[in-house]
């Protein structure tokens, strides 16, 4: 017998049944027992165990549908037990909680950053993300390889499963802040965690919120990570012990089994994807600056690793952001409060900017540090290529802040061709910029998702098609409509390897 469901039976009734409020201990044991991923499926794993009990498989989905778990709110008795709430700490509190309870995966650099290790997962996993086959958005999302659906019972089992080991935590941080520099559009965002390094991660990416908005700050989307807990592979539609759910209904988003903090940060912007568009706005992954002579703004189109980040931080130019953009009927906006820099190979001669944002109140992810010095060495990549730092948008000398600016005058796709085909620079006419855009050929890099080791070529709508959520024929549209009423300069630029194959030429530079 499994040992799941003998150890059920043990708390039957006399008369052989079990109580309804008993089911949630034994599927967290059935969790903990579950075995390998080849065993029972989660179906005939339910029948085992309600077998002779007086609950029937509908009354326990009505149960968990109906169920409206609190993950702050304890009855008197688990008084003892409740974790220590830390709301919206401040940088210096975050790092000193970091330094004293997570010293296994947390220290101060020489420049006074966090420096943190995210676990067995240094990149994002893009196969593990669900998004909830719900009545509200089920006509609105692309469903497919990128937006694989999931069972609003089942995102239930798994908010379930975090929330119970949230609770279970000496202490949760809680973050509320913004998505959006526009006041008109921001969607407000809170996060309960049990992890100091994401709390800080998430008060860097965010948009702060003044202080007098906190007392009645009441969130948009609920973003519950429990990352350092594993999903439960025998619940259906799971595939591995990571899962990342989003529910745009409920506005939640449940993180199990990964603590790589980027997770966080690109579900708030598929969240964007989704809410912008069906307000009219076009969300885009891009990063945005701005000329101070004249205020002409330009975009940047493009994946992760194609250099969005490194020519929006030019130093002549102001900053409105580095990777997340909604261009509006007033101009372009900023979602982020921050930026999301690579590491990999980071000096002070080629990048002043990011270089000199490393310093306290900065987090910096799966990079070496010197044990004794604390100084960083950015060219040793042995924990991963993905080496990252989030920091504050005013730490970059030449921040806009508000992140707003107007109509683009120019728009530029990024793609980073490892084969060493297309050419450095190519000016683009607008039927050329909507087939660039909708097929998106760029070359995934190392490091950015988990298991990429080698420069991989890939097509990639919208050059953000991981995060997509509509069609991205919406976005094309609403792009090209865009480009033709602000007439737009458009330019495909190549920061990939010229004149070799493999990613074994040198890399373009700006």
């Amino acid at each position: 017998r499994n040992p799941a469901t003998a150890a059920v039976q043990v708390r039957l009734r006399p008369n052989g049944m079990m109580p309804l409020a008993h089911l949630t201990v034994a599927l967290a044991l059935a969790a903990r027992e579950g075995g390998p991923s080849k065993g029972p499926t989660f179906a005939e794993q339910m029948s085992s165990l309600l077998a002779g009990s007086d609950v029937t498989p509908s009354q326990w989905t009505d149960y968990y549908k109906s169920m409206q778990p609190q993950v702050l709110k304890f009855s008197s008795s688990d008084d003892e037990t409740m974790p220590e709430i830390i709301r919206n700490p401040s940088p210096a509190r975050i790092v000193e909680l970091a330094l004293a309870h997570e010293s296994d995966s947390s220290t101060l650099t020489d420049t006074g950053a966090l420096c943190c290790r995210s676990g067995s997962k240094t990149g994002r996993s893009p196969k593990d993300k669900r998004i909830v086959e719900e009545p509200g958005a089920k006509d609105d999302v692309w469903w497919g390889p990128v937006n694989i659906p999931l069972s609003h019972q089942s995102f239930m089992i798994n908010r379930e499963r975090a929330v119970d080991y949230l609770r279970t935590r000496p202490r949760l941080f809680v973050v509320d802040a913004y998505a959006g520099h526009d006041p008109a559009r921001r969607v407000k965002i809170r996060v309960v965690c049990s992890r100091a390094y994401h709390a800080l991660f998430m008060r860097n990416m965010l948009v702060p919120a003044p202080p007098e908005d906190l007392p009645g700050f009441v969130p948009d989307f609920v973003i519950f990570n429990a990352g350092r807990f594993p999903a439960n592979r025998y619940v259906e539609g799971m595939t591995s012990a990571c899962s990342v759910d989003l529910s745009l209904d409920r506005g939640e988003m449940v993180i199990l089994g990964t603590q790589y903090a980027g997770e966080m940060k690109k579900g708030v912007l598929t969240l964007m994807m989704h809410l912008m568009t069906k307000r009219g706005d076009l969300c885009l992954h891009s990063s945005a600056n701005e000329d101070p002579a004249t205020g002409e703004t330009t975009l940047f189109f493009g994946l992760s690793g194609t250099g969005k980040t490194t020519l929006s931080a030019d130093p002549r130019r102001l900053l409105i952001g580095d990777d997340e953009h909604v261009w509006t009927p007033e101009g372009i906006f900023n979602i982020e409060g921050g930026c999301y820099a690579k590491c990999a190979g980071l000096s002070r001669d080629k990048e002043p900017e990011i270089f000199g944002a490393v310093r306290y109140g900065s987090v910096v992810e799966n990079v070496k540090v010197d044990p004794d010095t604390r100084h960083v060495d950015y060219e040793d990549t042995s924990i991963t290529e993905n080496t990252r730092c989030a920091y504050p948008l005013e730490y970059i000398p030449n921040a806009k802040i508000p992140a707003i600016g107007g109509h683009p005058t120019n728009v530029i796709l990024l793609t980073c061709d490892a084969t060493g085909v297309l050419p450095l620079v190519s000016r683009l006419t607008r039927e050329q910029v909507i087939y660039h855009f909708v097929s998106g050929f760029t070359c995934k890099m190392v490091g950015t998702e988990d298991g990429v080791t080698e420069p991989v070529a890939t097509f990639s709508a919208c050059y953000g098609e991981p995060f997509l959520v509509w069609h991205p024929l919406v976005y094309a549209q609403m792009l090209a409509d865009k480009l033709e009423q602000h007439g737009c300069r458009a330019w495909l630029l190549n920061t990939g390897w010229l004149g070799a194959t493999g990613g074994r030429g040198p890399p373009a530079t700006a």
